[in-house]
């Protein structure tokens, strides 16, 4: 059993990017993985935007990412880039804080404009940041997530299906990386 940390961040108390992670770390929690959510919006503001790397919620945020063996990052599109609240988390953590993780980025947004926003904005960063293997992340738009009236999540079919496959080639790989650590010893 491999541990996740599933990172939102959006700033949006009713964020369907935080949904939809709580969704999917719902599936990886059913694969046998310990989940752990967290979103950046809860943190204090004041020690994100003054760069408090001594503040205990950073401090154990930052924990949260030392001991997670894969790491779920979530983040709505604007203006063409990950949202500046997941920005100001990453820019605390250690440079290196990724390494030998495997990393499932994800993003939603209103258009397929921002459909690139992964592979271009988000990717590069978790790169630098020493991720050990960062899977084919998945972009879903805005219109295709939807809370029902009896405050369910539903993910149009289309979209749903793909969240599955990315979501299960992650499962795979931390259970890959983990077999491959044990035969290492």
């Amino acid at each position: 059993m491999a541990t996740v940390l599933s990172v939102s961040g959006s700033p949006s108390a009713t964020s369907r990017t935080a949904r939809l992670l709580r969704h999917l770390d719902r599936r990886l929690t059913a694969q046998g993985h310990e989940v752990i959510p967290l979103d950046v919006r809860t943190l204090p503001a004041e020690a994100l935007l003054g760069a408090d790397v001594r503040h205990p919620a950073i401090a154990e945020a930052t924990a949260l990412f030392a001991r997670s063996d894969g790491v779920v990052i979530g983040t709505p599109v604007y203006k063409a880039a990950y949202s500046g609240l997941l920005k100001s988390l990453l820019d605390l953590l250690p440079q290196y804080a990724l390494t030998g993780k495997t990393v499932l980025p994800l993003a939603t947004g209103g258009t397929t404009a921002h459909v690139l926003a992964i592979d271009y904005a988000l990717r590069p960063v978790l790169s630098s940041m020493g991720a050990g293997h960062i899977v084919q992340g998945w972009f879903t738009l805005d219109k295709d997530i939807a809370v029902t009236e009896d405050g369910k999540l539903s993910v149009a079919p289309g979209a749903a299906e793909a969240l599955v496959h990315v979501v299960d080639q992650f499962s795979a790989a931390l259970d890959g990386r983990r077999t491959l650590l044990a035969a290492a010893g």
